[in-house]
Order: C-alpha cells, then sequence, then structure tokens
C-alpha cells in the first residue's frame, strides 16, 4: 500500500504511522537474530489482530523499533501494552534457556516506551531507512559477562 494513499473506515479517512521503540529491562543485549526475527513476526500478527499493519521492523540486541500504521479508533496504549505482555511472553517461553542468564525473574521489556507519530511522506521514508539501518544483533547468543 502506497504511504500516501489514505485508509478509509466508516466515515473518516486517515493515515496515522507511529514509531515505537521498546528496550529490554536493564537495557541488557540478550536479543539475537533469530528472537529479533520471531519478535517481528508475533509483532506483525499481533498488529493485524488489532486492525493494524507492520510497515517496518529493526533492532539491535537491547532494543526494538516497529513502524505501524493505526486507525483512529484504535487505543494506542492499550496496544503498546498488549504488544509488550504477549512479545515478553513469547521471547520467555520460546527462548527461557538464553535469557536465565540475563533476568532471574520472568522480565524482558522495561515498563517505559517511546511511541512518536511520524507524519509526512518524506519523514516516513526517513524512518524506514533509520529502522533498516539498524545493526542486527548477534547471530549466536552472547553470554552475561560479554559487552
Amino acid at each position: 500500500m502506497d504511504s500516501n494513499t489514505l485508509r478509509t473506515q466508516s466515515h473518516s479517512a486517515f493515515r496515522l504511522h507511529y514509531h515505537l521503540v521498546l528496550t529490554v529491562k536493564y537495557r541488557h543485549k540478550c536479543i539475537t537474530a533469530p528472537m529479533l526475527e520471531r519478535l517481528q513476526e508475533v509483532s506483525r500478527d499481533l498488529l493485524i489482530k488489532w486492525r493494524c499493519r507492520l510497515v517496518e521492523f529493526g533492532g539491535e540486541a537491547d532494543h526494538v523499533h516497529l513502524l505501524f500504521e493505526a486507525h483512529p479508533a484504535m487505543n494506542l496504549s492499550r496496544l503498546v501494552g498488549n504488544l509488550k505482555a504477549v512479545t515478553a511472553r513469547r521471547m520467555r517461553t520460546e527462548y527461557a534457556q538464553h535469557l536465565k542468564q540475563y533476568f532471574w525473574k520472568p522480565l524482558f521489556w522495561n515498563r517505559a516506551y517511546a511511541i512518536i507519530s511520524v507524519g509526512g511522506h518524506a519523514n516516513l521514508e526517513t524512518l524506514v531507512q533509520y529502522i533498516q539501518d539498524q545493526n542486527s544483533p548477534p547471530a549466536r547468543p552472547l553470554t552475561a559477562d560479554q559487552p
């Protein structure tokens, strides 16, 4: 879908893009390349259930960036809370062995997050490029004592 195209719903026309940044608790560098791919899959599926669309996804070993398109009736804080809860639960379940060296409690995401509205075609393209330029996490897990 063209980023200049307005979406319609009932009696409204809109184009709402948000840039969400989630950081790992204590900024531990624990996200590996397979975890990042899985986070993208889970996030994409969850956003579809919220009637949203993932535009771009990227991240590094201690944080992720999501650029997504939403609709005006959506409760943004509830979406973010649900996204954090579901992705954290999946990571802790599917990568429990890897994450136990970083967390002794069932934690994954920092409580805080950044959400920024994105406007205009040029800004959207710039943001997509920024997210794509994120350094990829290592293919193999780092140990807790490695930087």
